[in-house]
C-alpha cells in the first residue's frame, strides 16, 4: 500500500474476481417480529405477534415473544430467538436472587441496567433488541433496547421489522392516561399493523398488562389469521 491519499479499491476488485468464481458473499441475517409497548394511566400494556421465521420460511406460528424476567417485569425480544431467550433468561435468574439477597421488589431500572451492559460488552453480536415494561414502587416503566446497548425511555415504543408499522399506529392513536381497554386496543391495534404489513411478523397478538395488581399475560389475545382449512383426520 503507497502512501497517496484517496480510496483504496483493492478489496472491490477483490469481491468482484470472487464473484465471478462462484463465491457467493455472506449477507445479513434478516429476522422479523413486531413488538411494542405503551404506558397507561395505571401501568404498561406489552405487545408481540408470534410469528417465528428461518431465513425466507415460517418456523413456528405461535411462539411466544414476551418473556418473563420477575413478577412485576417482563420483556418482549426481537432479533434472533435464541439470543432474546438466553438473555432474558440471563437476567430473571439474576434479578430472582437479588430479590432473595435483599427481600424486596425487583425494580425496573435494575434489569434495564443488566441488559443493557450485557448487550454493551458484546458489541452488537448479541443479536437481541428488547422492549422492556413493568410497574415498581415508582409507578410504570417502559424501555427499549437496542442490540449494543443503547436504551430509550418513552411512554410508547416499538422494535422489529414491523416497528414502523406499528409506530403510525402510535403515532395517530396514543394520548395520556389512558384507561386500561383503550390500552389495550391501541397495543393490539399496533400488532395488527406489523402483522399485516411486514412479512417477517405474522399470526396472533399476544399482550401482557403490568400494574401494581401484578400481571395478565393475554397470550392469543386476537387471533386474525385463522386458518381456513383445517384436516380432519
Amino acid at each position: 500500500m503507497g502512501d497517496e491519499g484517496g480510496f483504496q479499491f483493492d478489496l472491490c476488485r477483490r469481491n468482484a474476481f470472487l464473484g465471478q468464481q462462484g463465491v457467493v458473499a455472506k449477507t445479513a441475517k434478516k429476522t422479523g417480529t413486531t413488538i411494542c409497548g405503551v404506558v397507561y394511566k395505571d401501568g404498561v400494556v406489552l405487545g408481540a405477534d408470534t410469528r417465528s421465521t428461518n431465513g425466507p420460511c415460517v418456523a413456528d406460528k405461535n411462539c411466544e415473544k414476551i418473556h418473563y424476567i420477575a413478577p412485576n417485569i417482563f420483556c418482549c425480544g426481537a432479533g434472533t430467538a435464541a439470543d432474546t431467550e438466553a438473555v432474558t433468561s440471563m437476567v430473571s435468574s439474576t434479578m430472582e436472587l437479588h430479590r432473595m439477597a435483599t427481600n424486596r421488589q425487583s425494580r425496573v431500572i435494575t434489569a434495564l441496567t443488566i441488559l443493557k451492559g450485557h448487550l454493551f460488552k458484546y458489541q452488537g453480536h448479541v443479536s437481541a433488541a428488547l422492549v422492556l415494561g413493568g410497574y415498581d414502587l415508582t409507578g410504570p416503566h417502559l424501555h427499549t433496547v437496542y442490540p449494543h446497548g443503547s436504551t430509550d425511555t418513552l411512554p410508547y415504543v416499538t422494535m422489529g421489522s414491523g416497528s414502523l408499522a406499528a409506530m403510525s399506529v402510535f403515532e395517530s392513536g396514543f394520548k395520556e392516561d389512558m384507561t386500561l381497554e383503550e390500552a389495550k386496543l391501541l397495543v393490539a391495534r399496533a400488532i395488527r399493523a406489523g402483522i399485516f404489513n411486514d412479512l417477517g411478523s405474522g399470526s396472533n397478538v399476544d399482550l401482557c398488562v403490568i400494574n401494581k395488581d401484578g400481571k395478565d399475560y393475554l397470550r392469543n389475545y386476537e387471533c386474525p389469521n385463522e386458518r381456513t382449512y383445517v384436516s380432519k383426520r
